[in-house]
């Protein structure tokens, strides 16, 4: 499935290597991922997440917060694919693997690839499937801008919470394949903002400027939640945006709280490759 990303020529495993016929050659790490990010300009150790971002997001989803939102999409790709045997789907920006791990379990037919530029998200993904024996996945360091995998190969890619590329995703799409795109609907963590700032905004649609795709569904879920720790308000803090552009001293605010009840907001879109 994997293609070379120097030549484009299919990868072949041997012993603890893939290797393409043009004698390009990438190690397979011990808990079985690859790493296929070779993009100029980019360091391939320091692309992405790092260690302790990882660590906070898998500390946080692994205690279900988000598990409704997993489940809906589940939902829609089961229906979208319709009984297809054996499909070949690609979890996109798969992060420390929450959502890909959850996939996998819910569709054991599927033959599953996550992706992530984050090596050590890619690391904890890889470990997690193997300490959960699913067995109908595989983990690859890579960009959503140049995805290591055939042309006209894919059934269907999902999307949650990472960037759009809607020339690699027409590329690898078989010809009606499919693209759910999961992303913060507007009042998303709106109970977090309103502790972080003054005044609290609702979040912005996306434009995806998806012109080789058409739009066939779209569904918002919403529901609340109550951090009951400050360990999980400040794991949800770490895994959001607003860690990076918030002040020091709206952040501190957090560091106060022993629970946080907040809305949890997402918009599922699913397209039809044109």
């Amino acid at each position: 499935m994997y293609i070379c990303p120097v030549c484009g020529k299919n990868l072949k495993p041997s012993k603890n290597v893939c290797r393409c016929r043009n004698g390009h050659c990438f190690d397979i790490a011990r808990n079985g991922y690859i790493n296929l990010l070779t993009t100029k300009g980019r360091n391939p150790k320091k692309a992405g997440d790092n260690p302790l971002m990882v660590k906070a997001r898998s500390s946080f989803l692994d205690k279900g917060y988000y598990r409704p939102l997993a489940v809906k999409a589940a939902e829609i790709i089961k229906a979208l694919l319709n009984g297809k045997e054996q499909p070949v789907i690609i979890d996109s920006g798969c992060g420390e693997g929450y959502y890909t791990s959850f996939y996998a379990c819910e569709l054991k037919n599927a033959e599953i690839y996550g992706i992530d530029l984050s090596k050590s998200a890619v690391s904890h993904c890889a470990a997690r499937s193997r300490q959960n024996g699913l067995a109908n996945v595989s983990f690859a360091v890579a960009s959503a801008f140049e995805l290591p995998f055939r042309a006209l190969s894919t059934d269907l890619i999902v999307s949650a919470f990472a960037p759009v590329s809607n020339d690699e995703y027409t590329r690898v799409l078989k010809k009606g394949g499919f693209l759910v795109i999961i992303s913060p609907a507007a009042r998303h963590l709106y109970g977090l903002k309103s502790v972080l700032y003054d005044e609290p905004y609702e979040n912005r649609p996306n434009a995806y400027g998806l012109r080789k795709f058409a739009k066939i569904q779209e569904e918002e879920i919403t529901y609340s939640v109550t951090l009951s720790s400050n360990e999980d308000i400040r794991n949800l803090f770490a895994m959001t945006p607003y860690f990076y552009k918030t002040p020091e001293e709206s952040g501190s605010r957090l560091e106060a709280l022993e629970a946080l009840e907040t809305e949890c907001s997402f918009l599922i879109e699913a397209y039809r490759k044109k």
